[in-house]
């Protein structure tokens, strides 16, 4: 599954918040089976690409889907913006900062940069 995050201030806290919708979509997916996560953190170009933003909305995340089941070494966390299409099927020039993601699997740790390889991984 794919789980998309909106990194727009108010918009993360709304779904990260006891009753929203992010927190409910990933309780869902683990409740029906899936085991396979990814997290997509969307409208980055909102953000003016901040890395920090990233990283606050990736440690946020990685505690409430470890608290859902989920083990978050085995998911990749890639920043988007899908409007401009950022970090969709190739990588980003705007941010420069990301080094791409790490997870690991039963065959060894799986790196990329993309969605795309994310899917693809």
């Amino acid at each position: 599954a794919i789980l998309i995050i909106a990194a727009g201030t108010g918009e993360f806290e709304a779904g990260i918040s006891k009753d929203g919708q992010t927190r409910e979509h990933a309780l869902l997916a683990f409740t029906l089976g899936v085991r396979q996560l990814i997290v997509a953190i969307n409208k980055m170009d909102t953000t003016k690409w901040s890395e920090e933003r990233f990283n606050e909305i990736v440690k946020e995340t990685s505690n409430f889907i470890k608290k859902v089941g989920y083990n978050p070494k085995q998911v990749a966390f890639v920043p988007i913006s899908g409007w401009h299409g950022d970090n969709m099927l190739e990588e980003s020039s705007n941010m420069p900062w990301y080094k791409g993601w790490t997870k690991e699997t039963k065959g060894g740790p799986v790196k990329g940069k993309t969605l795309l390889e994310a899917i693809d991984a």
